[in-house]
């Protein structure tokens, strides 16, 4: 009898455990990949039975593929648009889960000082008005640094990208030639440049080829160990990203929309960094397996229990308190 029961206990706890066993796929930005990394990779040694598999797709991949219902969730540095969301097969929830920096790469031997880039230098470059490294207006941001008589080599996404819905947003709002020209979006018509598929083929391209420039999240330039510069703000401020510098971005926002989908770009501020932005995850609200969608909604949870912490670890910004305690009322209402 004893035997009996140590066994259909067994098999109770056998039947739990294969009841929780959930392999989860995602897909999306590369902005924060090695954030998601992290989180899922510990999230899933505590939550034995569960995998978590992501795809550093792009934005605009992710937003397909979760659109589509062909992934449990998917990731954006762009918001969706009202367009997207409109024509998404289910409804999706943006879930901001930390912020980063967008910062402007460069590959310049032999300049061992620090360059600046004001805004208006950083949209003519990209719009290819300025094409050499000796432009008087890059030497006027920069006096005393000997810049030398290169051309620049411009660099940016081809690929469907958070990364670039930033960095173009920023771009539009302090240049009304970009605003009126490629615009914002998550790929737009470069006017010129060489192309790369995700941050880190950015931070490829600008590490192999003298005289180049490119775009890519803070922790690619840091691992890399690319230089990358300051940026005038708002407020007339040169400032170098950094955690602190993209929170008092988050922190200049008056108020945070029911739906999450808002640009902190080009906040005023003096601390501000000026291309900083959340990231969000996009969470289906209908269609998902009841049992995906209960380790989903635990995940979250935890992301925000125990994942917010290690947010600075890898460079990013944790969710400023009040929208992390937005956060947690929309978790807790999701079904």
């Amino acid at each position: 009898m004893k035997a009996k029961s140590i066994l259909t206990a067994a098999l109770l706890v056998c039947t739990a455990s294969a009841g929780y066993a959930q392999k989860l796929n995602g897909a999306g930005a590369t902005f924060p990949n090695p954030i998601y990394s992290k989180w899922f990779s510990e999230y899933s040694a505590q939550h034995p039975g569960v995998e978590i598999n992501y795809q550093p797709i792009g934005s605009g991949g992710g937003i397909r593929q979760v659109t589509a219902g062909t992934v449990d969730f998917g990731a954006t540095d762009g918001p969706m648009s009202n367009e997207q969301l409109a024509s998404a097969k289910v409804k999706v929830q943006h879930i901001p889960t930390v912020l980063g920096a967008v910062v402007p790469i460069y590959n310049l031997p032999g300049i061992n000082q620090e360059l600046k880039f004001s805004p208006e230098v950083l949209a003519d470059i990209y719009l290819g008005k300025i094409t050499n490294w000796s432009d008087g207006r890059i030497e006027k941001d920069n006096p005393g640094v000997k810049l030398p008589n290169t051309e620049i080599i411009v660099t940016h996404r081809s690929d469907g990208s958070g990364t670039t819905f930033i960095f173009t947003d920023y771009l539009s709002k302090v240049s009304n030639d970009w605003k009126t020209g490629p615009g914002a979006n998550t790929a737009v018509s470069w006017p010129k440049g060489l192309g790369g598929k995700g941050n880190e083929a950015i931070a490829g391209l600008v590490r192999q080829m003298p005289g180049s420039i490119g775009y890519v999240e803070l922790i690619y330039a840091l691992q890399n160990k690319i230089p990358y510069g300051a940026v005038k703000n708002a407020s007339g401020k040169f400032v170098k990203a950094s955690i602190e510098g993209v929170a008092a971005s988050a922190a200049a926002v008056k108020m945070m929309p029911a739906d999450y989908r808002v640009s902190i770009t080009n906040q005023v501020g003096g601390d501000v960094y000026p291309i900083s932005s959340f990231t969000w995850l996009l969470v289906p609200t209908q269609g998902l397996d009841p049992a995906k969608e209960k380790v989903l909604k635990d995940f979250l949870g935890w992301m925000l229990e125990h994942g917010e912490s290690e947010a600075s670890s890898l460079y990013y910004a944790p969710l400023p308190a009040s929208v992390a305690a937005k956060v947690r009322t929309t978790v807790a209402q999701m079904k």
